[in-house]
């Protein structure tokens, strides 16, 4: 009975497989004959089984910038980028819908120190610093019964030197790891829908204006309070919008 449950589940996975196959080939000769909308109904029917690819986001991408979609061309670009963050076509189609947005944000510079830092976090995964750390414990591990059997000082000192530089690297590891972990956590990014939201300074409609958002800017999510999300901009700028203006990436 359990062999035939995990025919079963592999049946209808490759099943499931070739009719969205189907389906994104469907969806791909619609946008190419210029049939946007409908393009845009076949993809979210592959979204709808639970089926994510870069080449998806993509496409769904493309459809809206040919629509002049601002915000939902963005955050599918963005959604892309997220699963494939080098790919040369998903930046550059990025670049191009961001053109299309209304507001102009500063970046705030990061220093070069914490620049440096997060580009090497960013290098790997939290799970990828974390196997590297192990590596390098094996590797101490080694070391270390090497240093014990050792009878001649030269060999002595190449694993006494090799287990301190393996020590290094397992705590310069183990920290990148958790750097990364907590990047991670505090990046949410959204994409603002509405085509114009007023942002509050506190989380009611009686609260003064913060400033203006237009469809297409992306936000980070710092907190939630019912029907509001406090949001902050590349440029420090804090507020809070309401939960509806902006989606979640």
């Amino acid at each position: 009975m359990k062999y035939v449950i995990y025919i079963l589940a592999i049946f209808f996975s490759i099943s499931g497989i070739a009719q969205n196959n189907v389906l994104f080939e469907k969806g791909n000769k619609l946008y190419n004959q210029g049939k946007y909308l409908e393009a845009i109904e076949v993809y979210k029917q592959i979204l709808d089984s639970d089926n994510h690819s870069a080449e998806l986001y993509f496409n769904l991408g493309n459809a809206y910038y040919k629509l002049n979609g601002v915000a939902p061309s963005i955050y599918y670009y963005e959604k892309a980028l997220q699963l494939d963050p080098n790919d040369k076509d998903i930046l550059n189609n990025l670049a191009f819908a961001k053109n299309m947005t209304i507001d102009a944000i500063d970046t705030v510079p990061e220093a070069w120190t914490t620049k440096l830092i997060n580009n090497i976090a960013n290098y790997m995964t939290f799970d990828g610093w974390a196997k590297t750390a192990i590596v390098f414990v094996i590797c101490f591990v080694l070391l270390f019964i090497f240093y014990d059997f050792a009878y001649t000082s030269v060999k002595k000192r190449v694993a006494f030197i090799g287990s301190m530089a393996s020590l290094v690297f397992i705590i310069g590891s183990l920290v990148l790891a958790f750097h990364k972990f907590n990047l991670e956590k505090s990046d949410r990014p959204a994409i603002v829908f509405a085509q114009e939201s007023k942002v509050k300074a506190e989380p009611n409609l009686r609260s003064e204006e913060a400033f203006m958002l237009h469809e297409g800017t992306k936000v980070q999510v710092l907190d939630t309070i019912n029907n509001w999300k406090k949001i902050k901009l590349s440029d420090g700028k804090t507020g809070w919008i309401p939960s509806a203006d902006i989606k979640t990436l």
